[in-house]
């Protein structure tokens, strides 16, 4: 790991009150053991890195679905959307993107569009990797409308570690592709729900990156890609 790459990388600003409290209890522990120090500094580090928010090349092409979150593809399955988003009672793809806690977790939109809708459910902190956590755990959903009016519904869900959904956007605002909508901490997953009949371009099991990955192509509904990991 090159540590001037994560020094150099820009930490979002929910992250300096945490990075503070790391590095303040990491002298303190100092004083009493000096292992207890760089133990401590190990840890600060490790909370800049992750809390860091790099620039991201966002395709530009508004019928693009871009991955809203750092991480692996743990899900892909055809199921009724949170009654809460207004997606309507069919079922729809979802993709489902689980980030451990060494990914970026500064969340993006994955379309460009106004804000519809934002709920926000209480729950459990079940592993967030399972099917039954998009159910059953703590979780933030948006619903977003496309020009064209597609909806698109993105949901935030809390983990076994993570015990903080932020959203910085409320209903009606308007959103980049790409733009940062909101982050959870520590560990975590994001759901996205594809407009009915579109087919995604990503594989289980397949790495996805904020901001860059392409999640599908509404212009290319029926396009499907499938992925071997070799």
């Amino acid at each position: 790991m090159n540590m001037l790459k994560i020094v150099a990388v820009p930490m979002h600003r929910e992250g300096v009150k945490f990075v503070a409290i790391f590095a303040a209890v990491s002298v303190l522990l100092g004083f009493l053991w000096e292992p207890l120090f760089w133990l401590g500094l190990v840890l600060t580090v490790w909370c800049y890195y992750f809390f860091r928010d790099p620039m991201r090349a966002v395709p530009q092409d508004d019928r693009l679905v871009i991955s809203p979150a750092d991480g692996v593809v743990s899900l892909i399955s055809d199921v009724l959307p949170p009654q809460e988003l207004d997606l309507g009672d069919r079922p729809l793809t979802r993709v489902s993107v689980f980030m451990n806690v060494f990914n970026c977790h500064v969340n993006r939109a994955p379309v460009a569009g106004r804000v519809t809708r934002i709920a926000y459910h209480k729950g459990k902190f079940v592993n967030a990797s399972l099917d039954k956590a998009s159910e059953h755990n703590e979780r933030n959903g948006l619903t977003i409308e496309m020009p064209g009016g597609a909806r698109i519904g993105v949901v935030q869900i809390a983990g076994l570690v993570a015990r903080r959904i932020v959203c910085f956007v409320k209903e009606g605002d308007p959103l980049d592709a790409g733009a940062r909508f909101g982050l959870i901490r520590f560990g975590s997953r994001l759901d996205i729900y594809l407009p009915e009949g579109v087919s995604p371009l990503v594989s289980v099991g397949q790495t996805s990156v904020a901001g860059e990955t392409i999640l599908a192509d509404l212009s290319h509904p029926n396009e499907h890609r499938v992925a071997k990991q070799i």
